[in-house]
């Protein structure tokens, strides 16, 4: 092999190992913080199947993004079951949850907790609920099926919060 011919050699093994950063392209990934979002909202529903006329009540729900598909979530506040014959029972529900974006606003979500009745002699119960809702940066509404096991309640209700940000959106 001549001198040229070992040079050339040498120019384009090093030329193909280089070849592929020159056409490689940076994938980027828009920066989405993990962080906390808080939403207070207000509730009412209708009972299917019992001696309770309405449900209605105010919560505070406390979410955790973990992207922009996922979260965590952890709904309290008071819920106030309205029977028809003047034995009304008021419960704090504490509900843990997980939320799925399906699209951009929209979500489907399953939450599952217990009830701690507040009338006297009126117990606790399992609360299991799912939904589905519409979300954007400050308004969450959603219309869900919940169900109170131990007081023998479903409903179909109806939620409307107003949420916002707590996270930190400076990119570190």
């Amino acid at each position: 092999m001549t001198r040229f011919t070992k040079i050339t050699a040498l120019f384009l093994a090093l030329s193909m190992g280089m070849l592929p950063s020159a056409f490689a392209q940076k994938k980027t990934v828009p920066y989405y913080p993990k962080g906390f979002r808080i939403g207070f909202g207000l509730h009412g529903g209708i009972s299917t199947n019992s001696d309770y006329d309405a449900v209605f009540g105010a919560d505070a729900r406390l979410q955790y993004d973990l992207s922009k598909e996922t979260s965590f979530t952890l709904t309290s506040g008071y819920t106030h079951l309205k029977e028809k014959h003047d034995q009304d029972i008021g419960l704090i529900p504490v509900k843990a949850g997980f939320k799925h974006f399906m699209t951009k606003n929209i979500y489907a979500m399953g939450e599952l907790g217990a009830g701690f009745g507040t009338h006297q002699g009126s117990g606790n119960t399992l609360i299991w609920s799912p939904s589905i809702g519409y979300a954007n940066k400050y308004i969450d509404v959603s219309l869900r099926y919940e169900r109170y096991n131990d007081f023998h309640v479903d409903q179909i209700g109806l939620r409307v919060a107003y949420g916002f940000s707590l996270k930190n959106y400076k990119k570190k």
